[in-house]
């Protein structure tokens, strides 16, 4: 996806407002500067000799430089200490804070100074009319779906976004921080990593301030819009318009915040293409069966954490090879991957070599393959111990182990009927580069035991619910319940939110030909809000005409459906967070909701059940697919049934004519 460059003036933006190139008095000093923000000033390619005797940089509002200057630290010193003299530097890009509170505004030069002997070896004027590059304040995200709420957004630099008091319920299934062009969020977007520096999909969030940073070499000269947006179902839940006039600071770090993390964030990864099996396997074993690690014959000293502490990756330098041991909390239908970098300097899949072991349910063999991964595609504990030389005959693509520190890759994935290694979901990609040094001693990264690897255990969905010897019905919106509620219940995708019926997600209800039946229905009918449309009238017209709906759908005279079941929008919403994941129990879950509904009246739907009404049919929501479950239809209401959850607006009766 290529996003155009709309902005008129731009002009410097990565580095700030030019100001000029140093003037040389004296030794050697070279360098253009620019002012960043209202307290900072860059100067690129920065070259001095290093023998004045007591040189600082040195500014001040005089006419010249002068000895009534103040001196600006540089490298940046703690608060208290002396400033370090200038020593040498050849060509090295600098930033220098201006001391004390004082503000671009305050000054009318940049000096390097010897103090000793008052002598001005280079100095560079302030324009009279510079306007200084300002943050942007922009408003809040707007609040269309699952509790999405900000305070003002602020645009700190040309990459960055400082998002306070963000609250998100953290219940969408694929949701991502999304940038792209045009008049609104669209599926021609990227995904932002979140203020972890991962693309896991959103975790929930209550009243936090973050910062964010695009990726890449996006800035935001380069989009119109801000979102958190559901890739899976191609919808938005809040999002925030970028002005075109924009003069913000350059991203040179100078605006970073630092944050203190306890993460569980994961990436993507991609396909993987086999090169040939490793023969150097010492041994394996997976910790879900063997109580008691057995010892390995070498002890291998140095531990580093990956993947958040789901994989720790120990090693050795023994002679001319690398003993290598990687442990991980795995399912018995995954692998786990552990390698070099495709490329040095950060993690990147593509052209990485590495180690993927994992365990085959059809032939009940373990299995450790030496993989190189050549494309992008969509590709309860193991240990393996293996060792390598440090030189291969094969650098493509057995790659050398370098002497000196090198990037890796770690990832955690699925595997196919085949035991081949196929979808991986969780890459240690960062942005910041993962890095380890297999000829050091003594590293000890690992704060949790080797066999204490975080629980990463399935959770058990809630069973069912039902819904028998029931005339009236209550329909609302509610949270789809995560891994424990509608994708387990049904075998298909949630969006996010559900169906509940009399207050219980998704139920199966049972109905008897010949009663009738009441639903007040509190589902809304905002076609500007994606929270609040659904399936019927997603399909196409040939789609429409192949489903039978028994109850909720009308057609005008032109032919067109319409919903008669709306009414006002209702929908149990999660107090903080999503705590689906926490709660072994629905009726436990249920407790952490509260019920927030619009102004308004609901609507009445009332179904007579006919008689050539087929055993199943399903309830659903007209505009949004995956909101319902099921009805089964009785000639006497006895059978018991379980209960799924489902969501979002007006409320359909219908099936499809090929289910019976």
């Amino acid at each position: 996806m290529v996003f155009s460059t709309g902005h008129a003036n731009r002009g410097h933006a990565n580095y700030g407002k030019p100001i000029g190139n140093l003037t040389k008095y004296a030794h050697k000093i070279n360098g253009e500067a620019y002012v960043v923000d209202d307290t900072t000033i860059f100067i690129k390619g920065f070259s001095y000799d290093g023998t004045g005797p007591d040189a600082y940089f040195w500014v001040g509002n005089s006419t010249k430089p002068d000895p009534q200057g103040y001196i600006v630290p540089y490298p940046e010193i703690e608060k208290g200490r002396d400033p370090v003299v200038l020593k040498m530097y050849n060509d090295t890009d600098i930033i220098l804070k201006l001391p004390d509170g004082m503000r671009i505004r305050d000054i009318n030069w940049l000096s390097v100074w010897c103090r000793r002997f008052t002598v001005n070896f280079a100095d560079v004027y302030l324009p009279a009319n510079l306007k200084v590059p300002k943050v942007r304040v922009l408003p809040e995200f707007s609040r269309l779906a699952h509790g999405l709420r900000s305070g003002n957004i602020t645009i700190l630099d040309s990459k960055t976004f400082y998002i306070p008091n963000l609250h998100y319920d953290g219940a969408g299934p694929d949701a991502y921080f999304w940038i792209g062009n045009g008049t609104e969020p669209n599926t021609f977007g990227i995904k932002v990593p979140n203020e972890r520096k991962s693309l896991l999909p959103l975790r929930g969030y209550q009243g936090e301030d973050i910062e964010i940073v695009l990726p890449g070499n996006y800035t935001v000269y380069d989009i119109d819009w801000l979102s958190v947006w559901c890739v899976q179902h191609h919808q938005n839940f809040g999002h925030v318009l970028i002005p075109k006039d924009l003069d913000v600071p350059p991203a040179l770090g100078q605006t970073k915040i630092t944050y203190s993390y306890t993460s569980n964030s994961k990436l993507t990864f991609s396909h993987c293409e086999i090169s040939s099996f490793i023969n150097e396997v010492m041994y394996f074993y997976r910790t879900s069966s063997t109580p008691t690690p057995p010892q390995s014959k070498q002890e291998l000293t140095n531990c580093k954490e990956l993947l958040e502490g789901r994989v720790q990756v120990q090693w050795e330098m023994i002679g001319e090879e690398i003993h290598i041991r990687v442990s991980a909390r795995i399912r018995e239908d995954q692998y786990v991957a552990f390698g070099l970098s495709g490329y040095d300097g950060k993690s990147e899949m593509i052209g990485g070599d590495v180690v993927v072991v994992g365990y085959n349910n059809v032939t009940g063999e373990f299995i450790a393959k030496d993989y190189y991964i050549s494309d992008y595609a969509q590709c309860d504990g193991m240990r393996v111990t293996y060792r390598r030389p440090l030189r291969t005959n094969e650098p493509v693509k057995d790659r050398m182990i370098p002497d000196k520190e090198t990037s890796v890759i770690a990832a955690i994935g699925p595997l196919n009927s085949r035991g081949e290694a196929n979808a991986h979901h969780s890459f240690d990609k960062t942005i910041e580069d993962i890095r380890i040094d297999f000829t050091s001693r003594h590293v000890h990264e690992c704060p949790n035991s080797l066999y204490n690897l975080p629980n990463m255990s399935n959770i058990k969905p809630w069973p069912p619910a039902v819904i028998t010897n029931k005339t009236s019905f209550s329909a609302r919106i509610g949270p789809a319940g995560g891994k424990r509620g509608y994708s387990s219940i049904t075998g298909d995708p949630a969006w996010g939110v559900a169906w509940y019926i009399n207050d219980l997600l998704i139920p199966e209800i049972t109905v008897e030909r010949g009663q009738t039946y009441t639903f007040i229905v509190e589902g809304g009918n905002d076609p500007t809000n994606p929270a609040r449309r659904g399936g019927f009238s997603q399909n196409t017209e040939a789609a429409q005409m192949a489903q039978r709906v028994y109850a909720g759908v009308k057609y005008d005279a032109d032919g067109y459906p319409y919903p008669t079941a709306a009414g006002r929008y209702c929908e149990w919403v999660h107090k903080t967070v999503d705590m689906s994941a926490d709660m072994e129990t629905f009726e436990n879950f249920f407790e952490t909701l509260r019920l927030e509904c619009d102004k308004g009246e609901p609507a009445k739907l009332v179904w007579t059940v006919s008689e050539d009404t087929p055993d199943m049919v399903y309830y659903q929501c007209y505009t949004h697919r995956n909101l319902g479950w099921k009805i089964h239809v009785v000639n006497s209401a006895h059978a018991v049934m379980p209960l799924l959850s489902l969501i979002a607006t007006s409320f359909v009766v219908g099936m499809l004519q090929f289910i019976r």
